[in-house]
């Protein structure tokens, strides 16, 4: 008898089965089966928080796979993910499975694990549990609020805010941070400023720099020389003064390594290092913690990527310590393990810090294994945790004071040498800000107290105050995880959903908030501001994470908030259309009406040049209309009236973004055959140059698609790797018909289920295994080398060599052939392939349906000969064909990637 284990991924199926053995079947969920039906009355409050759940099409299919092999099972072990949404995707397979009476007499445990190892897998099977109700009922809480906030708010904004989206719990927080620091940046006044900084040489001739620090006495302000006089008159006393050494200090300073990546700092770094959006950041990740293909085993090479905790496994740590001793030498190598705590705020700390599995797998080492992204992320991971565990840096500080003979003027020249590198040898923190230290790394030459100093030159530079930057995506996380709002596995969701939903857009790697998003957080500020008040959403964080520690009922949290934000959402049942324009035209009108440069009234109507423009709403949503309405017709629009980008793409163009790798730009464009995918333009002087371009397979969005998305699409056909018994190199790519595996000229259909971009080598074999069922090679031609082949086809076997094909006699088995035979059928029966016409060639694919690549096979008299010299039988065939096409298209769709869900306006993972 065998026991059933249920994890997430069909790709962590396939792993821990190699490792479980023949005794269990290892079943995919495909994440959560059920969820909540996106209608009213889904979550019901007043019977105490009830809720439907619903399974759609692809998780009844799951379930009934799961259901059929638990029959013959004894045990079922839940096997998901190590984390609340992990927990909650049992409980929904258990609950599933009771409901078709299942269970009964049948042993349900649960299981973790860390990281898809054999050991970490036969070690979580020898120590299973039960599920974990608090864990469980956290996700209830989650689920119920971020459902209800969404039906409750959204339909409230649709009401009074026309062509608003939805809103969302954390969602439209952290669209406020954004908007907030917008605002700040547009009323923000620069400020003038001045510094003044002299070239000095020591009695050796060293030459060095220092600024002014003191004048006349006192201390310099950064606004004391606030204008170019007193910066000038400042550069002359220091000009005309002779300088000496009045003190030189000395100090050391230790620099200790950064903790080992939670998922935050890993999403801060990978955007700060090398340029990857939290979404592809985590999508890697997923990766490369399920595991990839090494030499054909597949094996994890991280921990499990969504965390907050800090620490590392006891045998990790030592494993770390090892390598840095036998890589780097014992002065790298602390007297005692590092031991780190978290500083985010409400971090629970339930998992180990993102390391990999096995510290002597060196990105070296992996980088044949791995795809680019999948490589440049696991070199941070594996440098970071190595780092982590290595000695601190240290540096020699010398601070220098320059003063004139009656100390009127005082400079100041820093600098600083690195002693010994310590674990900077191997890894430095990434910044937000791309300004460094102008001093970090600076070497003064050597001076000694009283040394006389000759001027080489004063200079006095204007500078001007920045207002605050924008949020980046790793700054915006660093924000979130700082006030405690948001969780690692719904940070990469968040910042989606508002890229989604058109309320921001990113820009230099920043984010903008467009107008339609400044409107929603406006109209969400002014009534509903404690729901979307930072301290608030942190609070109720605190009280979600009490529910999952097992401190609090998720009943009476939620009845607490309910209570109050129904009553908020009912005071605005008789909220007038004209308050909440009042309301927006206030609090965004310096946005839309900015300071002219000429003084006049930013609000003059520029038509009839007497009318006062302010903000309107119409059937569609926002937008700048005149007092003088209907006399004076003008208006502004402010967003697009469908999003934005459903409009530029019915313009026929979408930019998605630059290729990294040759600067071009990814565009999506509408051809007269539906959407596809664009990199470059033409070359107007040589047309036989085309810029590459690619189709959007059936299940994929145009106005969803990510620049990342669209750049494997254009990259496509991807090699996986050779065959291992015929060497042969197999390919992965996106035809007519959806995707497929290829071998040389051997084609082999993928399912629904698999994704093109991600699909590995060992369900490529498995998918061609099929085809090479059906044909047998049976060596090079003596003349040309060519394979000499027996394929089955629609009429019986036959030989093939190139395009000369000749049919087995009736009734001769295609394994019964040998070589020498083959080559006789060919030389004597043999006839080419004859190139078609334009009607054959359409009437050839209804009656020899082959896969792109193959040779239509010989035989009897084809439909296409039959009926190529009648035109309306070729027609009639034709017909038939489109729709057989049309057919097969439809059973073939296209795997979509994964992606967060988002029901009620809110984000789940």
């Amino acid at each position: 008898m065998t026991d059933v284990v249920v994890v997430e991924s069909p790709a962590k199926a396939k792993t821990i089965n190699k490792y479980l053995g023949d005794n269990f079947i290892v079943l995919a969920s495909f994440g959560h089966v059920r969820d909540l039906p996106p209608k009213d009355g889904s979550v019901r409050p007043d019977e105490n928080f009830a809720m439907d759940w619903q399974t759609d099409e692809r998780g009844a299919k799951q379930i009934a796979t799961i259901a059929k092999a638990v029959k013959s099972a004894s045990t079922l072990y839940l096997a998901t993910d190590p984390d609340r949404e992990g927990e909650a995707i049992s409980w929904h397979v258990r609950a599933a499975l009771e409901e078709k009476n299942l269970l009964r007499g049948k042993n349900v445990q649960r299981i973790t694990f860390n990281e898809i190892t054999k050991s970490a897998v036969q070690t979580a099977m020898a120590n299973p549990r039960a599920l974990d109700q608090p864990l469980i009922d956290a996700y209830m809480a989650r689920r119920a609020l971020d459902y209800l906030v969404g039906f409750t708010l959204s339909p409230v904004l649709w009401r009074k805010l026309p062509g608003s989206r939805s809103a969302g719990r954390v969602q439209s927080v952290a669209l406020r941070l954004i908007c907030e620091r917008e605002a700040e940046i547009e009323i923000f006044k620069s400020r003038e400023y001045w510094s003044v900084t002299g070239g000095f040489a020591t009695p050796r001739n060293a030459a060095f720099s220092a600024r002014l620090t003191h004048l006349d006495g006192r201390k310099l302000d950064q606004f004391d020389l606030d204008n170019e006089e007193k910066a000038h008159a400042a550069r002359d006393l220091v000009a005309r003064s002779a300088f000496t050494v009045r003190s030189v200090e000395r100090k050391k300073a230790r620099r200790n390594p950064p903790a080992p990546f939670t998922t935050s700092t890993l999403q801060q770094e990978a955007s700060r290092k090398i340029g990857m959006s939290a979404q592809s950041t985590m999508r890697a990740a997923q990766q490369l913690y399920e595991g990839v293909d090494l030499g054909g085993e597949t094996v994890g090479l991280i921990t499990y990527m969504r965390t907050d905790g800090v620490t590392m496994a006891a045998e990790a740590v030592h494993a770390i310590r090892d390598m840095i001793t036998s890589s780097y030498g014992p002065p790298y190598l602390p007297e005692k393990p590092r031991v780190y705590t978290s500083k985010a705020k409400n971090a629970q700390e339930a998992h180990e810090a993102i390391r990999p599995t096995d510290v002597t797998r060196t990105p070296e080492s992996m980088a044949r294994h791995l795809s680019g992204e999948q490589m440049r992320l696991y070199e941070l991971i594996w440098k970071r945790a190595v780092a982590s565990q290595m000695q601190s840096a240290e540096l020699d500080q010398v601070v220098v004071d320059l003063s004139d003979s009656t100390n009127r003027s005082v400079l100041r020249a820093n600098g600083s040498i690195i002693a010994f590198d310590g674990f900077l040898k191997l890894y430095s923190e990434g910044r937000d800000d791309t300004k460094s230290d102008e001093d970090e790394g600076r070497v003064l030459p050597a001076m000694s107290e009283g040394d006389a100093l000759s001027i080489r030159g004063v200079e006095a530079d204007q500078h001007f105050t920045q207002p605050p930057p924008r949020f980046s995506e790793a700054s915006l996380v660093k924000r979130m995880e700082e006030i405690g709002i948001g969780r690692p596995s719904t940070y990469a969701s968040i910042l989606t959903v508002l890229r989604d939903r058109n309320y921001v857009r990113l820009d230099a790697r920043r984010f903008i908030p467009e107008d339609r998003g400044r409107l929603v957080t406006a109209f969400l500020t002014s009534f509903f501001e404690r729901y979307v008040d930072t301290d608030f959403t942190a609070t109720l964080e605190e009280q979600l994470d009490d529910i999952s520690d097992g401190r609090a009922d998720w009943h009476d949290i939620m009845a607490a908030f309910w209570r109050d934000f129904s009553a908020a959402v009912a005071q605005t049942k008789d909220l007038k259309i004209s308050d909440v324009i009042d309301a927006l035209d206030e609090d965004l009108g310096s946005h839309f009406f900015p300071t002219r440069e000429d003084g006049g009234d930013p609000r003059q109507c520029t038509a009839c040049g007497t009318g006062r423009l302010g903000l309107r709403l119409g059937k569609f949503g926002a937008f700048i209309g005149c007092s003088n309405y209907p006399g004076c017709q003008f208006t502004r629009r402010l967003v697009a009236e469908d999003g934005g980008e459903g409009e530029t793409l019915k313009e026929g163009m979408k930019s998605l973004g630059q290729d990294p790798e040759t600067g071009e730009d990814v565009t999506i464009r509408r051809g007269p055959y539906g959407l596809y995918i664009q990199r470059g333009e033409a070359d107007p002087d040589n047309k036989k140059i085309k810029p590459k371009r690619t189709t959007i397979p059936k299940g994929l969005e145009g106005d969803k698609l990510t620049l990342d998305q669209a750049l494997g699409l254009l990259s496509l056909p991807r090699k996986l790797g050779p065959h291992p018994e015929t060497g042969e190199m197999i390919e992965a790519g996106l035809g007519r018909f959806g995707p497929y595996v290829k071998m040389g000229a051997i084609f082999g259909t993928l399912d629904a289920d698999d994704d093109v971009l991600t699909v590995g080598l060992n369900r490529a074999i498995d998918s061609l295994a099929k085809k090479l069922a059906s044909i047998r090679n049976l060596g090079a031609h003596p003349k040309d080398g060519e394979a000499v082949m027996i394929r089955k086809g629609r009429f019986g076997p036959y030989v093939q060599h190139g395009q000369i094909v000749a049919n087995l006699a009736k009734g001769q088995a295609m394994d019964d052939v040998t070589f020498d035979e083959a080559l006789t059928l060919l030389s004597e029966k043999g006839k080419p392939l004859k190139a078609k016409t334009k009607a054959t060639r359409k009437t050839a694919t209804k009656s020899t349906p082959v896969e792109k690549g193959e040779k239509a096979e010989p035989g009897k008299k084809s439909a296409s000969r039959a009926t190529s010299t009648k035109k309306p039988a070729a027609r009639k065939a034709t017909s038939t064909r489109k729709k057989a096409e049309s057919s097969e298209s439809a059973t073939k769709p296209v795997r979509k990637t994964r992606q967060a869900k988002t029901t009620g306006g809110e984000e789940t993972e």
